[in-house]
């Protein structure tokens, strides 16, 4: 199968590049576009002076264009594009996680992924409300939902590589990411695509084809006024699952199930016991973008909303197992969670000049609201009269945020300032009833709330918020040609974190024509989120002589954490360090980065610490509490690294050829463990999991290599990706702690785009078309083979993905 597919990708590139350079001398060459056109663009990220592109910027930008993001054969996911498109950008993937199957979270140079401020149109996004304990990278944290914003709807993204607290506030660790939406009038638009994994899956020596997504697109623009625009559009994404689970299950005979029964014809697939791989996703996204002159001002605002449905696939539980309910399931069961995203976002001001400022007044909303449930499921307790469907929580959280900013040209450049009033709250909902509730078969050892959907308890149910205030100000300077430097300060005070005050020092020398130095020093601040000061979850089950336990995570203001020794959190605060240089000549195009980020006091979940039951109890009054987690400011960490990125345009064969080079690498190290002598004698802070998540779970390095070939009929995309090695850990206790290093993995992308007539275009490619997989799981992690392959590796593990798209535009 593999063979084949290297046979087709090669027919396909050369039948294309042939028919393209046939057609040649008819046509006129096209612009360059693209990432290889980046240092041509004037970038708004990094420095409020405007007028400077992405090579003339104090700080290591990324352009990425809508077009770049669409011939990714991303299945309409921006965090997948953006993976592809930035090797310092990392979108981790989860398997049988619950809501990370669905929410899927983004880490900028392998740092946490609530370390990375994400903006629209330079303004705040809002995060999601839904926190996940189950996921490997990013557990414990509630960052923003890429997916959630329209692709259809972006012009570009700006990747700024650097600490940037001191210009846009708490997150900003690790970089920004600005989405910038089109704007202008521009066609009627309707983009569709349909695409499948087809992989030779070596496990079962089967040939699987499934992942089926179908995705369509609709963007069109009015004029308003002379000058004014709205764009808006819609996008609609339908992604079945995929199933990458292993071989025969040797133990299905001793659980009851019958011999013909389909449990046993391997671990995995549609009615088999597990089912590692992606979940059902049905997406639904709607945008506006516009503004209008309105006497000498402009009136602008913002719409996206988006509408997520997802099913992901729980571990099986056998008809005799303490999960079993026979009455209910006689073969057992496998639950199916359930997972709806509703996200809304909104922005609408009013620019205009004000004596010699350019003054931008606005508001920022957004709302995320998260329901998880599953069903094809059981609360054992309940034995016969449990329920199969449940809810299993709902969370919520919310921004409202007042912008005023103003900008003004002085001697030698360009003065910013602003400020800010922000309100955000956080709400999280009981489930139901039967999703928590220990039933009257507990005492006999059957498990406690519903299957793969442990309800959150009345109890732990929460609602907070909190209302910050900030003040900014940058100055860009030029005092001789060649010189730029960049100042920026920024103080914020929140009503539960106290104050913060960053500052900011970057610049940029031009040495000889077209080779400059650059450099940045700042210190950056991320306040605690309110979902990590206030969520708590609680799960039963039965306890050493009949009793019933509680295993919970707490707040580290709640009681439990107070009798801990766990104190409030304290903001995360960082020092970022950076300098490298940047070389043009004509088409030719070099950055290269070094840096270095010191976080102190990085929130995390501490270990599951058991033992403490009567501590707890004499100290709370609350019993029965046997393992317990709680979040804290947990650890010191440093990570160093490098980017390179080159680009190259040329002229070849009638039409344009852009290339682009580019290598990412960024090592974290814990530098020591905070707070361990606060919390009682014993407790463990730091376990080897977490440990591994921040230190070895994300690919330490990335390169990419893609080419572009362009005339008016065709698009040929190709590119080359190595994902660096990663690490699993795993603490099965007692001791036992499996640990398995995976190596590196690449893959080819292609892609054929014609453009048939001025209006229509038809494109075929494929992601990883070689249908490369990562290293098999090694015996003590694959779990007898059921669950072959590892979430790690960025290369996934569902094989190759073909899909053949075409765009009407008039």
């Amino acid at each position: 199968m593999r063979i084949a597919a290297r046979h087709l990708a090669t027919t396909l590139l050369a039948t294309t590049a042939l028919t393209a350079w046939a057609a040649s001398p008819a046509l006129a060459q096209t612009a360059p576009d693209g990432a290889a056109a980046a240092e041509e663009v004037v970038v708004v990220t990094g420095t409020r002076t405007p007028g400077r592109t992405a090579i003339q910027s104090p700080v290591p930008v990324d352009v990425i264009s809508g077009d770049e993001i669409a011939r990714t054969g991303a299945y309409g996911e921006l965090g997948a594009a953006l993976q592809i498109t930035a090797p310092s950008f990392n979108f981790s993937r989860q398997s049988n996680s619950s809501s990370t199957d669905v929410v899927r979270m983004g880490q900028l140079r392998g740092m946490n992924p609530d370390q990375t401020l994400v903006l629209v149109n330079g303004r705040r996004r809002h995060s999601t409300s839904v926190i996940s304990l189950d996921a490997k990278i990013g557990r414990g944290t509630t960052p923003v939902d890429f997916n959630s914003i329209p692709v259809s709807a972006i012009e570009r993204v700006e990747v700024l590589r650097d600490g940037a607290g001191a210009q846009y506030g708490s997150d900003a660790v690790a970089g920004v990411i600005n989405i910038i939406l089109k704007d202008g009038t521009g066609p009627t638009v309707i983009d569709a695509s349909y695409g499948a994994h087809h992989t030779e899956f070596e496990p079962t020596g089967e040939d699987i084809t499934d992942g089926h997504t179908v995705t369509l697109s609709v963007s069109s623009s009015i004029a308003l006024g002379e000058d004014g625009f709205l764009r808006f559009g819609a996008d609609y994404r339908d992604r079945s699952a995929t199933s990458r689970g292993g071989r025969i299950n040797p133990f299905a005979f001793i659980f009851g199930v019958e011999p013909d029964s389909p449990l046993n014809r391997r671990f995995a697939g549609v009615d088999g016991l597990y089912r590692p791989g992606d979940p059902e996703v049905t997406d639904l996204n709607l945008w506006a973008n516009g503004e209008i002159a309105v006497g000498e001002a402009t009136v602008y605002g913002t719409v996206t909303w988006n509408q997520r449905e997802g099913e992901g696939a729980a571990f099986y539980r056998y008809p005799d197992g303490s999960a079993g309910v026979p009455a209910l399931y006689p073969r057992g069961y496998r639950p199916i969670t359930t997972n709806d995203n509703e996200d809304f976002g909104v922005i609408a001001g009013i620019r205009r000049k004000v004596g010699a400022w350019d003054v931008d007044a606005g508001i920022n909303y957004g709302r995320n609201q998260f329901d998880y449930g599953v069903r094809n499921s059981a609360n054992p307790s309940l034995g016969a009269a449990s329920p199969t469907v449940f809810r299993s929580a709902s969370y919520e959280s919310t921004l409202f945020a007042i912008n005023v900013d103003a900008t003004r040209e002085i001697a030698w450049g360009n003065l910013a300032i602003g400020g800010e009033v922000r309100s955000e709250t956080y709400e999280t909902v009981a489930g139901d009833l039967a999703s928590y509730q220990a039933g009257p078969l507990a005492v006999t050892g059957r498990r406690i709330g519903a299957q793969a959907g442990p309800g959150l308890s009345a109890a732990d149910a929460t609602s907070v918020d909190r209302t910050v205030i900030a003040f900014y100000g940058e100055l860009g300077l030029e005092p001789v040609d060649g010189v730029f430097i960049d100042v920026a300060a920024r103080f914020e005070d929140y009503s539960d974190a106290g104050e913060a005050l960053a500052g900011k020092v970057s610049g940029r020398v031009e040495l000889t024509d077209g080779l400059a130095l650059r450099a940045s020093v700042s210190n950056s601040f991320r306040a605690p989120s309110l979902s990590q000061t206030a969520f708590q979850f609680t799960t039963t089950t039965l306890g050493t002589g009949g009793a019933l336990v509680d295993v919970r995570t707490v707040a580290p203001g709640s009681a439990i954490g107070r009798a801990l020794g766990a104190p409030e959190l304290d903001p995360e605060t960082s020092r970022n360090v950076s300098l490298g240089f940047t070389y043009q000549a004509g088409p030719f195009s070099l950055t290269v980065d070094a840096f270095r980020v010191r976080v102190d006091d990085r929130i995390i979940v501490t270990e599951r610490n058991f033992g403490y039951a009567a501590l707890i109890q004499a100290r709370t009054g609350i019993a029965n509490v046997t393992d317990v987690a709680v979040f804290t400011n947990g650890v010191d960490t440093q990570t160093d690294g490098f980017d390179i990125v080159a680009t190259y345009r040329t002229d070849l064969f009638g039409g344009n050829l852009n290339l682009t080079g580019a290598f990412n690498r960024s090592e974290t190290e814990v530098q020591g463990i905070k707070r361990a002598r606060t919390f009682v004698p014993g407790f463990v802070v730091l376990g080897v999991e977490e440990r591994n998540t921040i230190e070895d779970a994300a690919p330490v390095d990335r390169a990419s290599v893609s080419a572009v070939w362009s005339n008016d009929a065709w698009t040929l995309t190709s590119r080359v990706t190595q994902h660096g090695e990663t690490t699993r850990v795993f603490n099965f206790g007692g001791g036992f702690e499996p640990e398995q290093t995976y190596g590196k993995a690449t893959q080819l992308d292609l892609e054929a785009e014609w453009q048939i007539t001025p209006l229509i275009a038809v494109a075929i490619g494929g992601n990883n078309v070689l249908d490369e997989y990562p290293d098999r799981s090694i015996a003590d992690i694959s779990y007898f083979d059921a669950l072959p392959y590892d979430v790690l590796s960025p290369i996934g593990f569902n094989g190759a993905f073909w899909y053949a798209r075409t765009r009407i535009s008039f």
